[in-house]
């Protein structure tokens, strides 16, 4: 735990991305006097505009965690005491297609990222965020999830996010470097297009401005637990203050929901009809359809809890949306 130590410089892995974006404004407006650093791919240009209000305010450097050398660089230039490890490719679906890709960038960046770590002999604490993915298909007898639940990943993705999970548990039982590892269950990130319910958010939006007819979607059946990225990106602040070194922790809702009625809801929301059809693209080779965490070890570690119900999470995402659906239709009016 880092509580009772001065922190004055953090760094960002991914900082660019949808869920690494949302923690570094977190940082700035909640503790404005710690430093923001972040790695971004030279090649990440596609995802700048998560972090376009923030880039006066935070310290981006271009590097790759498949290079070790340009890893290396950034970490003994910027020598953080705390590190938040959210770069990862992390699609489910393209995991399948590209199963090679996620396997090498997510397992040997993580690999590359913890030896320069090591071999620049600094101890920041690190948080590595890791996914309810791991746990795969679980018997129903081991719902709530709970941490000691056996790991049975089903795509490369959660394949290559266990592989950086259990290196986490190496480093710090090898070189005692100081490493908690976070278990993040369905949260919801107008950010990130590929999850189920930005999806849903933005061809609701689109719709909605006359730019498309139909929403498509996937499997309707899996039950989630849904918090707001806003309450995930402080679960992960007070996981590096309060959380045990060494220690896996499972940060989730508590309310189940199946994907179905989420997108009921979302429609509700509209005052266009939204025609709906399942996209058969869209279905998984095996789909992980259960996930229920118990998240009592993190709460009671950290005194977390969501501050968002889902109501205002919905209006949060959809409100997202429906401003990039109206940019978008102001775009095809000048023939953009």
């Amino acid at each position: 735990m880092v509580s009772n130590i001065k922190i004055s410089k953090v760094l960002i892995t991914g900082i660019s991305g949808s869920g690494a974006s949302y923690l570094a404004e977190y940082i700035l407006q909640n503790f404005p006097e710690i430093e923001v650093h972040g790695i971004s791919r030279w090649h990440s240009t596609t995802q700048n505009d998560n972090i376009k209000e923030i880039t006066g305010k935070i310290s981006v450097h271009e590097a790759d965690l498949m290079d070790f050398g340009s890893t290396f660089a950034v970490i003994a230039d910027v020598r953080p005491e705390v590190v938040f490890h959210l770069a990862a490719y992390a699609n489910v679906r393209t995991s399948f297609i590209s199963p090679h890709s996620f396997l090498s960038n997510n397992i040997l960046g993580t690999v590359n990222l913890f030896e320069a770590i090591r071999l620049a002999k600094i101890d920041p604490a690190i948080q590595l965020c890791s996914t309810s993915e791991v746990y795969g298909q679980v018997d129903p007898k081991y719902v709530p999830i709970r941490e000691d639940t056996p790991l049975n990943p089903v795509s490369p993705y959660a394949v290559s996010k266990t592989a950086q999970d259990l290196l986490g548990f190496s480093y710090f039982r090898s070189y005692s470097m100081r490493i908690i590892r976070t278990r993040m269950f369905t949260y919801i990130n107008p950010r990130r297009t590929d999850l189920f319910a930005t999806s849903f958010a933005k061809q609701i939006a689109w719709i909605e401005q006359g730019l498309s007819k139909e929403l498509v979607h996937g499997n309707l059946d899996s039950v989630r637990t849904i918090i707001d990225v806003r309450d995930a990106v402080a679960a992960y602040w007070q996981a590096i203050i309060h959380c045990k070194y060494g220690e896996v922790y499972n940060i989730g809702g508590t309310a189940t929901i199946t994907v179905g009625d989420f997108l009921k809801k979302l429609i509700a929301m509209s005052k266009k009809t939204i025609p709906t059809r399942c996209d058969p693209v869209l279905l998984r080779p095996a789909d992980v359809t259960l996930q229920v965490p118990c998240v009592e070890k993190f709460k009671l570690q950290t005194g977390w809890k969501q501050n968002y119900d889902i109501d205002e999470t919905l209006d949060f995402l959809l409100s997202y949306w429906r401003k990039e659906a109206k940019k978008a239709a102001r775009l095809r009016e000048i023939g953009l």
